[in-house]
């Protein structure tokens, strides 16, 4: 148990003390991931403070027989680890949307919580790539469990 409230404070202790690097004040581009189906996603994030931003992140999808959207909102931490490479965590949630053409003309809002995890490298030019780990939490009757999606970011900074 000793090791266990050590440890804790000793992790709690060094987050209190990283120094973070400046990030950028807007970035643009693309998050590809599984997004639950939604594919591909327009990402746009806003710096807050020196460490701190907000990321929307817009997916949708039109098919034969599908139509669906997904908004995301998250708050992030960001800290340095060496040069250009920084990583980052976070919270937030959203809405989406799907509509079902066939066999049954269905659809459904729902809404969800997400976490957020992960680690970028700012290049030297304005370019932003990232990896991200997102569990989340739906609430709906068509999309009512949790999904973990894991993407590549591609953000151009400005």
């Amino acid at each position: 148990m000793k090791k266990l409230v050590f440890s804790a404070f000793t992790i709690i202790g060094c987050l209190l003390f990283v120094n973070a690097q400046s990030i950028s004040d807007n970035a643009i581009g693309l998050r590809l991931g599984d997004s639950d189906g939604l594919g591909a996603e327009i990402s746009y994030q806003r710096a807050l403070g020196d460490n701190n931003r907000l990321e929307l992140d817009l997916g949708w999808r039109t098919g034969d027989d599908f139509d669906g959207f997904k908004l995301t909102g998250l708050y992030q931490w960001v800290w340095n680890i060496d040069g250009g490479f920084n990583w980052y965590a976070g919270a937030g949630g959203g809405v989406g949307s799907y509509d079902f053409d066939a066999p049954i003309n269905d659809s459904e809002t729902f809404f969800f919580i997400a976490g957020d995890i992960g680690i970028e490298y700012d290049f030297d030019i304005p370019l932003l790539l990232s990896l991200d780990f997102r569990p989340e939490i739906s609430f709906g009757d068509f999309n009512d469990d949790t999904n973990f999606d894991i993407a590549l970011g591609i953000r151009y900074q400005f």
